[in-house]
């Protein structure tokens, strides 16, 4: 299960999982109290940005705290929400018992001296103002300058002051195994060290289901992280914001040591546009699309796995306008060559709206060159939930396959395709992730009508003597390609 990681005390809404949480803290008791805007008393000691010496042994892991903690600040924001309450008495306002107040808790770090601080977009949850604890015990107002949903990054500022410490954005990517320390307020508990190193780069998981973020192209951590710690940093050893804790994967709501932190690659992007203009602007080309794996360049006998493969196109868009079609490779993207939609991703999302650009493509074998329009990318919804049908027995022609299929106009799908109504564990599509409910629209780049299409292509490829076949899946609002193995 993915969390967020604000620590949130809920007043009349209490989740199974913060039943969970409150039963783990039940010997604990946080209290927060208003604190009011320091206006008076001498200012303190100005700060540069935290700039440690180069590192190498255990013993700098405190040194690194010691010069940057004071820059990470704990994130207090009082947010509306709904209630779940009684229907009202009769002569009663529904409407006046709709909302209730929460607190949402969190961690950030102040970026200039003049007191703009980054936060996760969760942790100030539509709120105007936050209140801001350093780690000396000093307590701010700070009003919410701007956020971004999409990255789930938010901008703060507190006026009045400025000499805040502050801390710097590192200039290059980690490596994985590189060491590294986290910083935060997990459980209300301000100025918490732990450490660990870089576990993995480029990691996309879930959307999240409390907010309207997409976590892809994310760094995983092993240093422990909680509740609280969203919007913290993650430093090298250098002392330089290397991302911004956001999630963890968790079946507890703790730390396992699965942490993701948003890279400061694109923290750097997003924040400058926030204090900029107050929002941020992404390219789009109205399409889906999807990195080439290993077992999908052999399907398609490319030499290597490299590029991006076309895996739905919206009706109206950049895309569409240009020609482009499902099943396309794109190679490059104005001359540069493409690796994987992380990198496609983040030169689209640095492209402005209404450029022109050159994608170079492989189309049925042949090298292609096509010109598209950039267009504006919007906010994207939470998916909907797959609509999961019960397993019926799988028999005859589909046991081998190992799904049982159904029009795709059953149970509420739309177009063509073929549903797939079970999946057997034994069969030949089992654990290539392909779950009931989901539609299978195209198999070797032809169209299904009917889900005898679906067994007559296989057995084409069969004859064909062909390893492997790439199969397009519909699952919720996302299509994909899933190689599937024949042998």
């Amino acid at each position: 299960m993915l969390e967020p990681l604000e620590a949130s005390t809920r007043i009349l809404l209490v989740s199974a999982a913060g039943i969970a949480v409150a039963a783990a803290l039940a010997t604990l008791q946080f209290s927060f109290d208003k604190a009011d805007v320091a206006s008076s008393g001498a200012a303190p000691a100005e700060h540069a940005p935290a700039e440690p010496t180069g590192v190498a042994g255990p013993q700098d892991v405190a040194k690194v705290a010691e010069k940057v903690k004071p820059a990470v600040i704990a994130v207090i924001s009082h947010v509306a929400e709904n209630a779940v309450v009684a229907p009202p008495l009769p002569g009663q306002d529904m409407h006046k018992h709709a909302y209730r107040f929460g607190t949402s808790q969190g961690s950030g770090f102040f970026i200039t001296a003049d007191g703009y601080a980054v936060t996760n977009n969760h942790v100030v949850n539509g709120s105007a103002a936050a209140e801001i604890r350093l780690d000396d015990g000093k307590a701010y107002k700070a009003r919410v300058v701007a956020t971004d949903p999409t990255s789930d990054l938010a901008l703060l500022k507190i006026d009045g002051r400025n000499d805040f410490p502050h801390v710097k954005f590192a200039d290059k990517a980690p490596d994985v195994g590189d060491r590294i320390i986290s910083v935060g307020n997990p459980f209300g508990l301000g100025g918490s060290v732990t450490a660990g190193i870089v576990s993995a780069r480029g990691r996309d998981v879930s959307q999240s289901s409390a907010s309207k973020a997409l976590y892809e192209d994310l760094i995983q951590i092993d240093a422990p992280i909680n509740r609280g710690n969203s919007g913290g940093p993650t430093f090298d050893l250098a002392g330089n914001v290397i991302g911004v804790n956001s999630i963890i994967f968790s079946p507890t709501g703790g730390s396992i040591g699965i942490g993701f932190a948003i890279p400061s690659e694109k923290v750097k992007s997003v924040i400058a546009q926030l204090k900029e203009k107050g929002s941020v602007t992404r390219g789009w080309l109205a399409m889906q699309f999807q990195s080439v794996t290993a077992e999908i360049a052999d399907t398609l006998e490319l030499a290597e796995p490299s590029g991006i493969l076309v895996t739905d196109i919206e009706a109206q868009g950049g895309a569409a306008e240009a020609g482009l079609k499902t099943g396309d490779l794109i190679k490059s993207i104005d001359g540069a060559t493409v690796r994987d939609s992380h990198q496609f991703n983040r030169v689209l999302d640095g492209t402005p709206p209404r450029a022109v650009i050159v994608l170079g493509i492989v189309r049925d074998g042949q090298d292609r060159s096509i010109i598209a329009s950039v267009g504006l990318k919007p906010v994207p919804a939470n998916a909907p939930p797959l609509r999961a049908t019960a397993n019926e027995e799988i028999k005859g022609r589909e046991k081998q396959l190992g799904l049982r299929l159904a029009p795709a106009d059953t149970g509420g799908g739309e177009g063509h395709g073929a549903r797939v109504v079970a999946v057997d564990p034994l069969g030949l599509a089992a654990g290539r992730g392909i779950d009931p409910g989901d539609v299978i629209l195209d198999v070797s780049n032809q169209e299904i009508q009917v889900p005898d299409d679906v067994y007559r292509l296989i057995a084409d490829a069969r004859r064909a003597r062909k390893r492997s076949i790439l199969m397009r899946i519909q699952s919720g609002n996302s299509a994909q390609f899933i190689p599937l193995a024949l042998d």
